[in-house]
């Protein structure tokens, strides 16, 4: 067995340490050691995206990435968009619009979502869709989803002005 190693991450803002097995996937880390479930294990081969995070401010699918590489890093998970008890603008988007249905790619795409917005806050209908392209939803047929996000846009414009 292999020798386990201390890492220590920022999760949702909230610093957490553990000794991790060099080959634990940092998915597991998040759901298993830190319980932090919001994160979807979906495929384990990058093809869903319902285990997308932002690590140091890029999503990255967490299946593909071993726990011991993001020592040091910020990590935000699904669980870290709401704030005080209120519901981020994706989330409340989401709901607003039926950007969901079955919601097991949801946590992903509300990730891939808010990396989108956060480099780009006003984008059109087909940089929505590329930017949630890495993220599959067998239920909805993504025109709800895209609608969400454009609403989600505009709302954080607005709470940019004010």
């Amino acid at each position: 067995m292999a020798k386990k190693q201390h890492i220590r991450i920022t999760l949702n803002g909230a610093v957490r340490e553990a000794d991790v097995e060099p080959r634990l996937l940092l998915v597991h880390l998040i759901r298993d050691v830190l319980g932090a479930t919001g994160t979807h294990v979906g495929c384990d081969t990058t093809s869903c995206g319902a285990c997308t995070v932002l690590l140091d401010g890029r999503a990255i699918k967490s299946c593909t990435m071993f726990a011991v590489q993001a020592d040091g890093a910020d990590i935000l998970t699904v669980e870290g968009l709401q704030k005080n008890g209120k519901l981020h603008p994706l989330q409340q988007a989401f709901h607003e619009e039926h950007g969901l249905q079955c919601g097991f790619c949801t946590p992903g795409m509300l990730i891939s979502a808010c990396a989108l917005l956060q480099n780009n806050p006003n984008p059109s209908e087909e940089e929505i869709r590329w930017g949630i392209s890495g993220n599959l939803c067998r239920c909805t047929g993504y025109q709800n989803i895209v609608k969400a996000v454009q609403n989600a846009a505009g709302k954080m414009q607005k709470e940019a002005v004010a």
